[in-house]
């Protein structure tokens, strides 16, 4: 008999989403009146048409492939030339920043990339992980087998955890003990919280003194509007050095169900053998990437491009807008019923305090049944989120406007 992975069995029962959508299914079996006004606001899922720009590039694209003069068949491992160049020089270089086109490798979602830079590093690793955190960082830990069992709070043996309060703004300070790796998501899922200029400068110099990894989530970068807060981990000095960048056209160009991201692998990132010799990542990536996987398809990856046309990046920034005015109605929703709310400036989610001293399940049952909303309770994302939950902006704008006129009834 064949022997399983027993990195699985430490996992803790029900991934948060599996779950939330459990309790509303019985909820809507149970209730079939109340399950036809359902509005969801739990899951960041995007609700808006792909920008046109994409759809067009795409259906060219599969035009392309029914023709023998323009059909494709495997394109490179690491995405096609045309898409990883346009990233390098829209996304950075016209910002100053320094990133090669081979530095890009293009991938179906940051989510997944956050999964598969596990194979290129050590179960050796000291991980430090922010607390309340998206929970694929911490389940793609256990399952590699990075961590111990799981404790009594719901923290894993062998994590650093990193306390988000509202006292430090959401936003830790490095630990004063020594990390291999540490993951950074800003704008932050599930908090909505940013990172200043400084703050990334402190995580920087700390793991340039540690020569500690930065595993760095950008997904949510584009709806950052304060001009001064950095938009990439690269706009700090010497980043190149000690960090890895995820992003992912899910969120911006509503690519959810389409499905395409990328990273940034700067070839000057090192990390070292048990034996302490130093080594570049870069290489190790591109392997990883030219055997497990053939990177996204053609016409997927020329509607990404498409996004960054002169049409289409209007229209990503008609959808951003539209979803931030969602987060403005749905924020200040909360703010009227005298709830004390984080987030939605920055970033597409509101991280707001349960009231009464309610559990966040048990805000979450009580959204769902005297509201008919779903929402997020924030103990999915770790022990600091309890007593939080996450309302996400991602939806039509009739629905947040809906969701805003019955939380006037909340009491």
């Amino acid at each position: 008999m064949a022997y399983l992975n027993e990195n699985y069995l430490k996992l803790q029962v029900g991934y948060l989403f599996p779950e939330i959508a459990r309790r509303v299914r019985e909820f809507c079996e149970a209730n079939p009146e109340a399950a036809k006004r359902l509005i969801r606001c739990g899951i960041g899922d995007v609700t808006e048409p792909l920008p046109q720009a994409a759809v067009d590039a795409m259906k060219k694209a599969v035009e392309e492939l029914g023709h023998w003069e323009t059909f494709r068949g495997y394109g490179p491992e690491q995405g096609y030339e045309f898409l990883r160049s346009t990233i390098a020089q829209r996304d950075y270089r016209d910002r100053k920043i320094d990133i090669a086109d081979d530095e890009v490798f293009v991938s179906d979602g940051s989510k997944c990339d956050c999964g598969y830079i596990l194979d290129i590093l050590g179960e050796q690793n000291k991980i430090a992980i922010t607390d309340p955190v998206y929970p694929v960082y911490v389940d793609t830990n256990v399952m590699a087998g990075h961590t111990g069992a799981v404790k009594k709070d719901g923290r894993y043996e062998g994590i650093v955890y990193l306390p988000c309060t509202p006292e430090n703004n959401f936003v830790p300070k490095p630990p004063k003990e020594h990390v291999d790796l540490v993951y950074l998501c800003f704008p932050n899922n599930p908090t909505g919280a940013v990172a200043t200029r400084k703050q990334l400068n402190d995580w920087v110099e700390y793991a340039r003194e540690h020569e500690a990894l930065l595993l760095f989530d950008a997904a949510y970068e584009a709806y950052i509007s304060a001009p001064e807060l950095p938009r990439s981990i690269f706009e700090i000095d010497a980043a190149r050095e000690c960090a890895v960048e995820l992003r992912s056209f899910s969120k911006t160009g509503g690519f959810t169900g389409v499905r395409c991201g990328f990273t940034v692998m700067p070839k000057s990132l090192l990390a070292q053998t048990e034996s302490g010799k130093k080594l570049p990542l870069h290489p190790l990536w591109h392997r990883r990437w030219s055997t497990k996987a053939n990177s996204v398809s053609y016409p997927v990856q020329r509607g990404a491009a498409a996004l960054y046309s002169p049409e289409g990046r209007k229209q990503v920034r008609a959808l951003i807008d539209h979803y931030m005015g969602n987060a403005k109605i749905l924020r200040d929703a909360c703010t009227k019923i005298d709830m004390k709310v984080f987030g939605g400036v920055n970033a597409p989610y509101i991280w707001v305090k349960t009231p009464d001293g309610l559990t966040s399940w048990q805000m979450f049952d009580r959204m769902l049944r005297e509201l008919n909303v779903v929402i997020t309770p924030g103990s999915g994302f770790g022990a600091q989120g309890e007593g939080y939950f996450r309302v996400s902006a991602f939806n039509s704008q009739e629905n947040a406007a809906e969701v805003a006129r019955r939380l006037r009834t909340f009491r």
